[in-house]
């Protein structure tokens, strides 16, 4: 059969995803930050996107010089009541403006913003030079404290020590290689041969640097390993004596709680070795996080939950976490009035196509979440008002089915997605728990509810009946739990609580 090139006609169907879908998919799974990243990048990119600051009076420069030629799209600023006893009132997902919603830009003329510079009083130009300028304060001295923008990095700390503990230059540069082989937590990570034959120096010159850079704050710093860096915060404090010595040369055993096999080897009796525990756990094993730490920045909701007076949840979107943007219309009208380049227009019409559907993509995420987190609060309403302990089993597929949506969907929204209810703030997949069938035939348990209870009955167990997995299994099928061992013991470790034979021992130490 000889082989040659032919057409052929065939009819399929397929599934395509276009851009525009494939951008509407992404900011689903997007968290507020990186939403706001994403939206920074289209305005540099896109021209007849701009930033607004919420207010239209102040939204933005115009470009023109002229007024009232800008559509202002504002995204999902809504919310949802939902009531324990029947469905969320109107649309679904119902937003307060339309896409198509155009809002007038009110803000003033540049003949009125001169004016009002020039005007005397706190709104012309001597209220301006009192609150403005970089750093000033109100009576023109220079504040110091304004110029501080962060916290001093921990090489930087060691370093300034370094200039004034060690004299010679071939101290320092030892010193200063060595800093840069202390890792985040304050450890020594270089080997300390390594080191001398890098430098093309003695073992005894490092060691000798070294040893000095222990002695720099935060006590402890510098250290090879966790032994070393206790004991040269226990010396600080003169608790570092032999018994001391031999119980750090045998931290396992503190690790595994074996204080019997501790009291044997240091010689020392159970109160000598609560003492010893409580000096050890005084100090501090990874002293370099205390220096140029990143700042702890704060989970921002991106739904609130409040509850009404009568009972029912109010569910509405956080709109500051919402970037909102401005189309504008003028900009493209005048561009394509006056330009007579085919690909110039060709360009400006694409740039409108996807700066109106970017307002639409955000627009329509604002509505999913929203959706989602309604159903998520009528679901667990229980949790809402009674605590843990009644927080349903709850799957993706329920959520799904209850508001006509695609698993994927939801688990999209659901991820990096937080909500402030009553009970403090929540990652929304921290709703999804597996369930743990009921030995009554009931309800099925949340695993998480089942762990809150684990944790509850150890915390209240006695030094002289310390619960073991089998005791708990008993307990937890008595109040209608229905659970094996294995599944005790690993939530138990999710917990990091030890096992009854380490609770026991720890328990007698300090009985």
């Amino acid at each position: 059969m000889a082989l040659a090139p032919r057409l052929e006609l065939r009819q399929g169907q397929s599934l395509v995803m276009t851009p525009q879908l494939q951008q509407a998919i992404k900011l689903l799974q997007l968290s507020n930050l990186e939403l706001a990243e994403y939206v920074e990048q289209e305005l540099e990119r896109n021209p007849l996107l701009e930033a607004s600051t919420g207010e239209p009076a102040a939204a933005a420069p115009e470009r023109d010089g002229h007024e009232g030629e800008r559509e202002q799209v504002l995204t999902s600023e809504t919310s949802l009541s939902l009531s324990e006893d029947g469905p969320m009132p109107g649309r679904d997902g119902d937003l307060d403006t339309d896409y198509d919603n155009v809002y007038a830009d009110e803000s003033r003329s540049d003949a009125q913003n001169d004016a009002a510079a020039t005007a005397p009083g706190p709104q012309g130009s001597d209220w301006q030079s009192v609150k403005g300028g970089g750093g000033g304060t109100s009576d023109g001295d220079f504040s110091f404290e304004a110029t501080l923008t962060r916290e001093p990095t921990l090489a930087e700390h060691l370093t300034e020590q370094m200039n004034t503990a060690l004299k010679t230059a071939g101290d320092r540069l030892i010193g200063a290689y060595l800093i840069d082989q202390v890792n985040e937590a304050g450890y020594m990570t270089a080997d300390i041969a390594e080191v001398a034959d890098r430098l093309g120096t003695d073992v005894e010159d490092v060691e000798a640097v070294l040893q000095v850079m222990q002695t720099f704050e935060p006590t402890g710093i510098c250290a090879r390993n966790l032994k070393e860096c206790l004991a040269l915060q226990l010396a600080e404090r003169d608790r570092l004596d032999p018994t001391m010595q031999v119980f750090l040369d045998h931290l396992e055993l503190f690790a595994k709680r074996d204080f019997e096999q501790l009291m044997k080897l240091t010689g020392a009796d159970r109160e000598d070795i609560a003492s010893m525990v409580d000096d050890i756990r005084l100090c501090d094993p990874k002293p370099g996080h205390a220096f140029g730490a990143e700042p702890v920045v704060p989970v921002v909701p991106d739904v609130f939950i409040r509850p009404r007076a009568d009972g029912s949840w109010m569910v509405e979107i956080n709109s500051e976490t919402l970037p909102r943007v401005l189309v504008n219309q003028q900009y493209y009208a005048e561009v394509t009035k006056l330009s007579g380049d085919p690909n110039a227009k060709a360009y400006i019409s694409e740039c409108l196509n996807n700066a109106n559907w970017l307002v639409k993509s955000l627009d329509q995420r604002a509505r999913t979440i929203l959706k989602v987190a309604s159903e998520i609060v009528r679901q667990q309403d229980a949790f809402l008002v009674h605590g843990i302990q009644h927080l349903k089993p709850l799957n993706l597929k329920t959520i799904a089915e209850a508001i006509s949506m695609h698993e994927s969907t939801v688990s999209r929204v659901t991820a990096n997605k937080y909500i402030a209810t009553p009970r403090g703030i929540f990652e929304m997949k921290y709703f999804f728990t597996s369930s743990i069938a009921s030995s009554s035939g009931g309800a099925a348990h949340s695993a998480e509810s089942v762990r809150h209870r684990i944790k509850e009955l150890i915390d209240v167990e006695r030094a002289d009946a310390v619960l073991s997995d089998d005791n708990i299994v008993d307990i937890l099928k008595g109040q209608g739990v229905d659970i094996a061992r294995r599944t005790v013991a690993k939530y138990r470790e999710a917990l990091n609580i030890p096992s009854s034979v380490q609770r026991r021992r720890e328990k007698k130490a300090y009985a």
